[in-house]
């Protein structure tokens, strides 16, 4: 991965994790101060944020770590199981968050109930994103077997030789 590659993504998790944090500190603000005078039910919309929002910063963060390894060339190591399936996590949390703002909105949707369906759709979605990255935690076990096969191999050789 090059330095560039590397700076511009860092760049983007930087700003993400910056929208974030300042989306959960006005919900918060919000939630201290302002009464609800909407018609949808605005305090368990504005927790479902900031929660919404802490999965994602899960999500940023294990991310910022396994492009730290792979810059150094350690990403094939069991080290980085963890943070994998912390994106995973963070993703699965984030479809649950989806699917309570849906059940939040379904009440009001009576009239048009595709507005929940395609709700309900979008956190399918999200829940075949964290089923996409489950494929590729198995292919990083995969890669990380053999190359714990090929050390094997060339400390054999070695002996050999």
């Amino acid at each position: 991965m090059g330095k560039l590659t590397v700076r511009a993504l860092r760049a983007v998790l930087v700003v993400v994790l910056a929208g974030t944090v300042f989306v959960q500190a006005l919900m918060v603000w919000a939630l201290a101060t302002d009464p609800e005078r909407g018609s949808l039910p605005l305090t368990p919309l504005r927790v479902i944020t900031i929660l919404g929002m802490a999965s994602a910063q899960v999500a940023l963060v294990c991310v910022w770590r396994l492009v730290t390894m792979v810059r150094r060339g350690t990403v094939f190591s069991h080290a980085a199981f963890r943070y994998v399936d912390g994106v995973i996590g963070a993703i699965v949390a984030a479809a649950l968050v989806w699917f309570a703002v849906t059940a939040l909105n379904a009440p009001g949707q009576r009239d048009d109930p595709g507005v929940t369906l395609i709700m309900g759709g979008v956190g399918v979605a999200i829940l075949g994103v964290a089923l996409i990255v489950l494929v590729l935690r198995m292919l990083l076990a995969q890669a990380v077997a053999r190359d714990v096969e090929a050390t094997q191999m060339r400390a054999e050789l070695d002996e050999v030789i």
